[in-house]
């Protein structure tokens, strides 16, 4: 089964007002990321507004991401539902058009028992003959998954790794500890990149990253060397793009960098509402600061 690993940016969606898919404009930033040296790229996630598309623009956003890396890098699109089948159904339909992996995260409306999310992820690895990671987030689940229950369900020949973003590093450590060496962890949260990839994590999925992937490739490599001095000098400069994520929402964020950058990816998607002139001038001083080192 495949491995990933490296620096993954989350794409954002670039949507037009009619709602049609700005097709050269993501096929553009993919092929820009990839010169730069990213090691795959993730459609659908937080990033790309997931929640706000239709499946018709989903399917359609992963195909011009497959397109546009052409084999060159891995495309692992994200999956999230609240039921079963509408999950399996999208791994089936982005199976169909040649991706590589699936990130698979289950939202939830009502709680559900701790056996009933782990069959979620069970059933999805069962449906198509993928490498699968799961992804677990407290923000989008009401039903955390247990350490025992994550390397029970690491024993699925499809599940090879864990995006998790409960930032708990001890929960980390428990579960290399617990689980299979060959169960990888990725880091999902910028702050703690240094710290997973120094306690074996294979590679960061990082939103920042579609804006800085210089920066966040190069505090990649330095971890890689060994070089934790370095990493964690790189991490603290990247903070502050970060910190505006905690003042407003992550794509509204990076949309208005990229538009800074001359990707025309429109506004975040309805209901909401594209930042102001002031908090766009946050974001890109914010995004000025981390390029200025």
């Amino acid at each position: 089964m495949t491995f990933f690993s490296g620096v993954i940016p989350y794409l954002v969606s670039p949507v037009n007002s009619n709602g049609s898919i700005k097709e050269r404009v993501l096929g553009d930033l993919c092929s820009d990321l990839i010169r730069k040296g990213v090691s795959g790229l993730t459609p659908l996630g937080s990033s790309g507004e997931y929640a706000y598309l239709s499946e018709t623009q989903k399917m359609r956003i992963v195909e011009v991401v497959v397109e546009a890396a052409s084999h060159r890098v891995p495309v692992l699109p994200g999956v999230a539902s609240v039921s079963t089948q509408s999950a399996i159904d999208q791994a089936k339909a982005y199976r169909s058009v040649g991706v590589d992996g699936i990130v698979v995260v289950l939202d939830s409306y009502f709680p559900l028992r701790e056996h009933e999310a782990r069959k979620y992820f069970l059933d999805v690895a069962d449906s198509v003959d993928l490498p699968m990671i799961v992804y677990t987030n407290p923000n989008f689940q009401r039903t955390d998954l247990s350490i025992e229950t994550i390397c029970a369900i690491a024993k699925h020949p499809n599940i090879i790794g864990l995006k998790d973003a409960s930032t708990n590093t001890g929960r980390l450590l428990s579960i290399l500890n617990r689980c299979d060496s060959d169960f990888a962890i990725y880091s999902a949260s910028s702050h703690i990149a240094t710290t997973v990839l120094m306690m074996g994590g294979r590679g960061w999925f990082a939103g920042p990253a579609c804006v800085l992937p210089k920066q966040s490739i190069e505090l990649y490599d330095a971890c890689m060397r060994g070089d934790w001095n370095d990493a964690m000098t790189m991490q603290k400069r990247l903070w502050p793009f970060n910190e505006v994520f905690a003042q407003y929402r992550l794509a509204s964020c990076l949309k208005a960098a990229l538009r800074a950058q001359r990707y025309d990816v429109g506004d975040p998607i309805p209901p909401q509402a594209p930042l102001d002139a002031s908090a766009v001038k946050v974001v890109l001083d914010a995004l000025t600061k981390v390029q200025g080192f």
